[in-house]
């Protein structure tokens, strides 16, 4: 998975995923399979990255490829994505109020939607909460 915005007019931005095709000593090229571009071929090279931490009295630089492994991804990733398989692993209630909503509504058919709820054990569930921090609308 992408994790910056390289050049969103060719598909790379951050969140997009990617098939590693190819690895070279300072570039990895990929086949785009999110997004409009879906199957389009990109080189990716290492990246100069300076952390924006004005505390240091000092700036850092490194350099590095701008991807992740991402077997996975959490459900403020998805948002924003169809897709046809979703997986949803629930080992404790959802975070924020409409969250399990964006991550079920994800998957493009009833038919690729898998949930785990599991207890403390992590024996399976049939039911989950969905969290609402009632504080939050205090000051509105």
């Amino acid at each position: 998975m992408v994790l910056r915005n390289i050049d969103p007019s060719a598909g790379l931005m951050n969140g997009t995923r990617l098939k590693i095709t190819e690895l070279m000593d300072f570039m990895v090229r990929a086949k785009i399979i999110t997004g409009e571009k879906v199957g389009r071929t990109v080189d990716i090279p290492r990246l100069s990255i300076t952390p924006s931490d004005t505390r240091l009295p000092f700036k850092m630089r490194r350099r590095q490829l701008p991807l992740a492994v991402a077997f996975a991804i959490t459900i403020n990733k998805s948002q924003g994505q169809s897709l046809s398989e979703v997986g949803i692993f629930l080992p404790r209630p959802v975070f924020s109020h409409g969250q399990l909503y964006v991550g079920i509504s994800r998957v493009t058919s009833k038919n690729g939607l898998k949930i785990l709820i599991v207890d403390k054990d992590g024996k399976p569930q049939a039911k989950t909460m969905n969290v609402v921090f009632k504080e939050i609308f205090n000051n509105l």
